[in-house]
């Protein structure tokens, strides 16, 4: 192939829903500080009997349902994500199960809030490379058990949910996913993390790791335009890792966009589902009818690890 496309999107998110308000009575905070600090009104939170697995297979049963593509014909599913319990079967193998995909290759992969991006990339390397003609790509997490609920500059946050992505092999190279740009830092790695076997606890150095997104990020977006063969200008919209939205628009500031580029602020409704974000926002995008069929939309994750991966896609 000479690359591959977005086919189908799906999400899911889980029914409770966590306002400010429900968070003033948890820690020392206020609906106006959360909101001023990061953007962000409500957040979803699974249920204790709610696992990354159900919320994967639910946001990718959605997706691969408007693919046209059967069960049978996916040849790989890769699911992000940093939140998962279980070990061994991954949560691609499980999702699988659940599906009805006999025969995939299936795998997990841990590369933070850029895990989407980075799955996405891996997909699209091994369409082109002939080793699947169609893949299913998801990014699913439950941050809610990571989140430590005493720490009032982190537990403002954090939600859950999924979205997934059917791509498939093509031989249209301007309908094609967009070459990756991505990488780390390692030496600053421990700015963001979740560290620890028993009880493990989402932290990070927040003031360092806005420096970081807002300073040294735009450049690598626009490199991912680049290697597309765009410029900026020619998007029509922007979906990065819902992050912070103050973090979202000091980044989009720094490029050269139109007026009219739909930028995704999924964040203030949905909080930050690390590698789930860039997914569950394009899918409710392209729901809503934001985004046009075949128009270029720039995806960019970056976090934990410190770690980014970018490409340019075209809408389904």
């Amino acid at each position: 192939m000479s690359g591959s496309r977005l086919v189908a999107l799906g999400h899911h998110q889980p029914a409770r829903v966590l306002a400010n308000a429900d968070l003033e009575r948890m820690v020392d905070t206020s609906d106006a500080w959360i909101r001023q600090r990061t953007g962000i009104a409500t957040r979803r939170i699974a249920g204790e009997d709610e696992s990354v697995t159900d919320m994967a297979a639910e946001a990718a049963a959605k997706a691969l349902a408007d693919s046209g593509v059967e069960p049978a014909e996916i040849g790989l599913i890769t699911v992000a994500t940093c939140s998962a319990i279980d070990r061994c079967p991954s949560i691609a193998a499980q999702v699988a199960a659940r599906l009805g995909v006999p025969a995939a290759v299936c795998f997990d992969l841990n590369n933070g809030c850029a895990g989407f991006c980075t799955a996405l990339a891996c997909a699209d390397h091994s369409v082109r490379a002939g080793a699947a003609r169609h893949a299913l790509v998801i990014g699913a997490e439950k941050m809610s058990d990571v989140t430590d609920w005493t720490d009032r500059s982190t537990c403002v946050l954090l939600a859950d949910g999924a979205g997934a992505a059917v791509i498939s092999g093509t031989d249209d190279r301007d309908a094609a996913i967009g070459p990756v740009v991505w990488g780390a830092d390692p030496a600053r790695g421990h700015l963001v993390r979740i560290a620890g076997s028993w009880q493990p606890r989402f932290a990070q150095e927040g003031q360092a790791v806005f420096r970081w997104a807002t300073g040294e990020l735009p450049a690598v977006a626009e490199e991912a335009c680049h290697r597309a063969g765009i410029a900026t200008t020619d998007l029509a919209g922007i979906v990065t890792h819902q992050a912070n939205l103050r973090i979202i628009e000091s980044l989009t500031r720094r490029l050269a966009l139109r007026d009219d580029v739909v930028i995704a602020r999924d964040v203030v409704d949905s909080g930050n589902t690390s590698a789930a974000s860039v997914p569950l926002a394009l899918s409710k995008m392209v729901e809503r009818g934001e985004l046009p069929s075949g128009a270029p939309v720039l995806l960019f994750a970056f976090g934990g690890g410190l770690s980014w991966a970018g490409q340019v896609v075209t809408c389904p």
